[in-house]
């Protein structure tokens, strides 16, 4: 049924996808690094410069609203870190799920082929079991696209969710900000 060079040829194209996936991988794994390495660099600075601010602190009154002002600022980078972290992995996330429907497209291709030609060439009064399979086949390809719907539909329910908090908590840190610039 499959010559030769159609399993190398499939050999080849799935090498391929595995090398190009993984270094989609290698891609997410370099932007999380950065991420990290930058947040890091900027707690850093900012812990020296809290630490300053402390050593300077003359009476009680300025430490407590020294240490109020760090928390929301803290809130919205930390918002904005899980943002960047959520951006990345979605990013890959998309990038496989794309690659696996697409390798997944293909192999229901190959196969449905491969089960036309095994029909074709069916001996005779096997018309019977040839029609069922290739209507197990079918109902199988029906729950496996209703699968990748349901998947899609989640993912994007859960990021709707994400940019919902996201931007409450972002609105929160505004107000908070707003109400601390008026009380002052």
């Amino acid at each position: 049924m499959l010559t030769a060079e159609q399993m190398l040829a499939a050999q080849k194209a799935n090498l391929e996808t595995l090398f190009g996936l993984t270094s989609k991988a290698f891609e997410g794994v370099e932007k999380l690094v950065e991420l990290n390495v930058t947040a890091t660099r900027a707690a850093l600075t900012e812990a020296a410069e809290t630490a300053q601010s402390a050593l300077s602190v003359k009476d009680a009154q300025e430490f407590l609203a020294l240490q109020a002002g760090m928390f929301q600022p803290l809130a919205e980078k930390t918002a904005a870190y899980s943002r960047h972290l959520y951006d990345i992995a979605s990013s890959a996330g998309a990038e496989f799920g794309r690659n696996v429907e697409a390798q997944m497209a293909e192999s229901q291709q190959k196969f449905l082929s491969v089960v036309d030609s095994a029909s074709k060439n069916a001996p005779a009064g096997s018309e019977t079991a040839v029609a069922v399979f290739k209507s197990a086949v079918a109902a199988g390809n029906n729950a496996l696209e209703s699968v990748q719907k349901a998947v899609k539909q989640a993912s994007e329910v859960a990021e709707a969710n994400f940019n919902a908090v996201a931007s409450t908590a972002g609105k929160t840190g505004t107000s908070a900000r707003a109400k601390r610039g008026t009380a002052a």
